[in-house]
């Protein structure tokens, strides 16, 4: 086979490029090897050529790798450490680009941490697979006249996110294909557990990253017809005929060790309004519909074993908000957190009169097991912002903590029956046609210890969870251009800032 690949990797120095390169170069497919350095120092390696960059995913990379990318195939890896092929794997990939004939190919791999190699499956790209820390794992080929194409309708000039604009360009023309196979193996340096990995985007070091990739993913909502203006259903909170203001909702299965904390936590509310707990106690079988009962003197507690047995957390969602009892507005408490303080509830409520909205969404912050803050603090989602959250909500993988909603649009909209995923299928319906409030003093303590669900999952597992809201994703961005189309579109240039 002949060459036909130019391959583009990053550089820190000749030690980690030398095995990458040389491995490459034995396929026989090789073209050209450019050597991706931001030092300006940097000496090239023996029949490769260095590019000087600011940054690997800056926009001016992503164009001098379009400037040099004349073979047939561009390969960009997007480590710094080094990469072993497969057996054939180029060649595969190759194969499976013509077949499919798609615009980019990645595949299944290994990662390899100190002695040990572990099958690092990654999963399938969807029309809504719009967060930005989509894994395709290190290795991207691309169809070099695709990826010149993406690059040419690139607008503007990022540090952070040019390689994610590229993507998103290039899905809007081209198919971004999952080979199920493991086709490489690469050096992993990123160790940390699955709930420590979670929280990044809402990092405040990392608060100028984010600011980039809500803005290529808001231009890219726009160009596809997704994108929605500032434009909400307003609600005169007139609707029914409750007899409490506000309920508190707690699902809760196996919490043996935190449900009293919680309850206590919201029995202790002051509040101008009348208000109850509804727990839906989801056959629990450690004691904790034993602790529940300590309470049962409280009137304001309504205690729920629900007949049916295939309820998740949504589905216990469903029970406690269709219960008669249940207040004008359905406030969030997890099973294994507590709110703040004595005025957690009085703040979400007033918050829903005040922004007149259908959904409020809180500021938490994480703690250890003791309620003791720990890293990264506080989580205020300050990304959301009354202009654009909506159309964030798109990228990012959560809208934060405590949530409450309106308990008619919530009743008529209902909770997907899942326990993973099912609070922010409801955010980003609940956005589509009304306001979502926020409340960024901190009202909630989200307590991490090794019983929560996401503390540290599997690689499959994680692979399901994100599998799951991206297809949430999918769905909702298809309601969304829908709608659109139903609806007079802007004016070329008009609302997008030219």
């Amino acid at each position: 086979m002949k060459t036909m690949i130019n391959c583009f990797i990053p550089f820190a120095d000749a030690a980690q490029a030398e095995k990458t390169t040389r491995g490459l170069l034995e396929t026989g497919l090789v073209s050209k090897i450019y050597l991706l350095a931001s030092d300006s120092e940097a000496s090239p390696l023996d029949g490769c050529e260095i590019i000087h960059i600011s940054a690997l995913n800056a926009t001016a990379t992503i164009k001098a790798i379009a400037a040099k990318a004349d073979a047939t195939y561009t390969l960009l890896y997007t480590k710094h450490s080094s990469l072993e092929l497969g057996y054939f794997a180029l060649e595969r990939m190759i194969q499976i680009m013509e077949d499919a004939n798609a615009g980019m190919v990645y595949a299944d791999h290994y990662q390899i941490v100190g002695e040990n190699k572990t099958n690092a499956p990654v999963i399938d790209y969807q029309f809504g697979s719009l967060r930005d820390d989509f894994n395709f794992g290190s290795v991207l080929l691309y169809k070099s006249e695709a990826f010149r194409d993406a690059a040419s309708r690139m607008k503007t000039d990022y540090q952070f996110a040019g390689l994610y604009d590229l993507r998103l360009k290039l899905s809007q023309k081209e198919s971004l294909v999952h080979i199920n196979e493991y086709l490489y193996s690469e050096v992993e340096l990123d160790t940390r557990k699955s709930g420590e990995k979670i929280f990044d985007y809402v990092d405040p070091k990392n608060r100028g990253v984010q600011i980039e990739m809500e803005q290529a993913c808001t231009e890219h909502l726009k160009e596809i017809g997704g994108y929605l203006e500032p434009k909400f259903k307003s609600i005169e909170f007139s609707a029914g005929n409750f007899e409490y203001e506000a309920s508190v909702i707690i699902p809760v299965r196996n919490r043996i060790r935190t449900i009293e904390d919680a309850i206590r936590s919201v029995l202790s509310q002051k509040t101008t309004f009348k208000f109850n707990l509804i727990i839906i106690d989801n056959h629990s079988t450690d004691g904790t519909t034993e602790a529940i009962k300590k309470f049962a003197a409280d009137e304001r507690l309504i205690h729920l074993i629900p007949e049916r047995g295939d309820l998740g957390i949504g589905g216990c969602w469903n029970t406690g908000v269709h219960h008669p009892k249940c207040g004008k507005f359905a406030v969030q408490l997890d099973s294994d957190d507590v709110y703040k303080n004595e005025n957690t509830l009085q703040t979400m409520v007033d918050a829903f009169y005040e922004q007149n909205c259908a959904m409020v969404v809180g500021t938490y912050m994480m703690t250890n097991f003791d309620m003791e803050m720990i890293p990264p603090g506080i989580i205020d989602h300050k990304e959301w912002t009354p202009e654009n959250g909506r159309n964030n909500a798109l990228r990012i993988n959560g809208l934060g903590a405590p949530r409450a909603f309106y308990t008619p649009v919530l009743r008529e909209i209902k909770v997907p029956n899942t326990s993973y995923g099912e609070d922010y299928a409801l955010g980003l319906n609940f956005s589509r046609q009304y306001q979502i409030g926020r409340v960024y003093d901190v009202v909630y303590l989200c307590r991490r210890w090794d019983d929560n669900s996401d503390a540290s999952l599997d690689i499959v597992k994680m692979n399901g969870h994100n599998t799951y809201k991206d297809r949430i994703r999918t769905w909702e961005l298809q309601a969304r251009i829908n709608a659109n189309s139903l609806t007079p579109t802007l004016s070329k240039g008009e609302g997008d800032g030219r």
